[in-house]
């Protein structure tokens, strides 16, 4: 496709720019196939630039006055900026070619395709590890539980990576079979293996048990295998009891306690979807509230409801972390599909358990491992952000409930996590709109197909080279074996104000005293150091 056939006018003179934090500008303003280029011509020398990639476009908003007109961008990272444009052709050729633009479905046409950054090679590896390689580090694992290639070809599970791994006295002919009594054919497999104790979390899909009770003897008995030699595992349903019996009116349901009589059933239910998607709505209102009126504000936040789902998941994990770590059970962990909800969770527990996933390099890996290559379908999740005016069809903020529980918990245990709350505004732009192809496409199979491993850059090993490494590593980092057990009480949650007051003075002010505390840590370390060495 050409860009060009949807770019009427390329360049517009004497646009006047206004966006938070900087005074209003005066400058050239570019469209390109995938950048809007603001560059600022009052100032000489001064070269300030803007570069928004187009697909940070979440909502646009146009208002012609006489000659002219005013385009007004929504950014998916919750920048709002206003054009001033001369001429009312000219504002609405940018403003068609910015909508058209921004929402190209080809994932072959997105800038992650054309990105190439200097000294990086498209040969090199991409992505942290395998989940072979995951398999041949963990030693522990090796007795009870194997490696199966049963999905390869992705016909037994679409949504699911090649290999994934299973107990070891399981067959793949089982494994086929119990994945047809899964929806979406994701048939529970190991995603957690606790050294301590050697319990396990495992995670699925909802079984297909239908109002009729339907069983499958091969789903019991794959189990069953996780649960030999102790006494009993747990089930966390992350709906509610009344919603699992509902599901089987549509051919879903749950585990029935005569079926799977070694596991106890717990439910926690979790919202998703659309429920999700309308809370950051109204949350960003809320922050976007200009009156200045507390009370009015406060009313806003509570009734987005945000907190509370940051407060279920943080509680939900704490349960699925205490039955692992304190009570030595194995879990199984499922909603309905198995790619929001139960990835979140299960992410969580493992952040609050093991030590591993807390410095940098682990927790991106366990991102690129529970999320990227289990399945969770980015490119539908994060087609629109808070703005959008499109009709909500897939969307739902379920990656950023994560970070935003991430980051309550490094807020509480600030010397526990290895990285800083810079990574994490960092990823939760880049889950929306990236340079990198790591968060497009909805499965691993998706990727392959389209070619974005061959042709696209990955962001988690840019997050990793030293320049990166150095801005997203927490410099008061003590590694702890203990688990951290955060508190869920609603006094000790806040909100994201890195995140979701970001582009307010306040939000910078903090932001700014938080780097100078970083810098002053950094270079009290390096003293310490060279004070050791001599």
């Amino acid at each position: 496709m050409e860009f060009s056939e949807h770019i009427k006018t390329a360049n517009v003179e004497n646009v006047v720019l206004r966006q938070p934090l900087h005074p209003p500008s005066r400058g050239t303003l570019c469209i390109t196939g995938h950048h809007l280029l603001f560059s600022d011509r009052e100032e000489e020398g001064s070269g300030r630039q803007v570069l928004l990639l187009l697909r940070n476009v979440d909502a646009i908003e146009k208002r012609i006055s006489g000659s002219s007109g005013t385009i007004t961008i929504k950014c998916k990272d919750l920048r709002v900026l206003h054009l001033d444009i001369p001429g009312m052709e000219q504002c609405l050729n940018i403003a068609r070619s910015i909508e058209t633009l921004s929402c190209l479905d080809g994932v072959s046409e997105m800038y992650p395709f054309f990105y190439r950054p200097s000294n990086v090679s498209l040969q090199d590896q991409w992505g942290l590890l395998s989940p072979e390689n995951h398999y041949s580090q963990m030693n522990e694992l090796h007795d009870r539980w194997r490696l199966s290639n049963v999905n390869r070809d992705y016909l037994v599970c679409p949504s699911y990576p090649p290999a994934v791994i299973v107990p070891k006295n399981t067959d793949d002919d089982m494994l086929e079979k119990a994945a047809k009594f899964r929806q979406g054919g994701r048939f529970p497999v190991l995603c957690y293996y606790h050294r301590k104790n050697g319990m396990v979390i495992m995670r699925s899909s909802q079984p297909l048990t239908g109002a009729n009770r339907k069983r499958c003897k091969d789903d019991e008995r794959l189990l069953q295998a996780v649960i030999d030699g102790s006494d009993k595992g747990f089930i966390i349903d992350t709906r509610s009891n009344q919603q699992a019996l509902q599901a089987r009116m549509t051919g879903g349901g749950c585990e029935s306690k005569l079926c799977y009589s070694g596991w106890t059933r717990l439910h926690r239910q979790m919202e998703r979807g659309k429920a999700l998607q309308e809370s950051l709505i109204k949350l960003v209102e809320a922050c976007g509230d200009e009156s200045h009126n507390m009370d009015r504000w406060l009313s806003k936040l509570d009734n987005s409801k945000w907190l509370s789902h940051v407060q279920t998941a943080l509680s939900t994990a704490g349960l699925l972390a205490e039955c692992v770590e304190r009570d030595g059970h194995s879990v199984l962990v499922h909603g309905s599909e198995g790619t929001d909800s139960t990835l979140l969770i299960s992410t969580l527990a493992q952040l609050i358990m093991d030590p591993c996933c807390r410095t940098l390099e682990g927790f991106l890996a366990l991102l690129e491992r529970e999320w990227v290559q289990a399945g969770h379908p980015f490119q539908q999740r994060c087609a629109h952000s808070a703005f959008s005016h499109a009709r909500l069809q897939q969307e739902s903020p379920v990656f950023l409930l994560l970070l935003d529980c991430v980051w309550q918990l490094w807020r509480q245990f600030p010397l526990a996590l290895g990285f800083s709350e810079a990574l994490l505004l960092r990823l939760a732009t880049e889950a929306y709109v990236s340079n990198y192809g790591t968060f497009l496409c909805n499965s691993h199979q998706e990727r392959c197909a389209l070619g974005v491993k061959k042709n696209t850059h990955c962001l988690f090993r840019a997050l990793l080279r030293a320049r990166e490494r150095d801005c997203y590593s927490n410099p008061l980092y003590e590694p702890t074996e203990l688990a951290i057990w955060p508190s869920v009480h609603p006094q000790s949650l806040q909100l994201w104000r890195g995140f979701f007051l970001r582009w307010t003075p306040q939000a910078r002010h903090l932001e700014e005293a938080q780097e100078e505390i970083r810098n002053m840590v950094t270079e009290w370390g390096k003293l310490a150091l060279s004070r050791c060495t001599q």
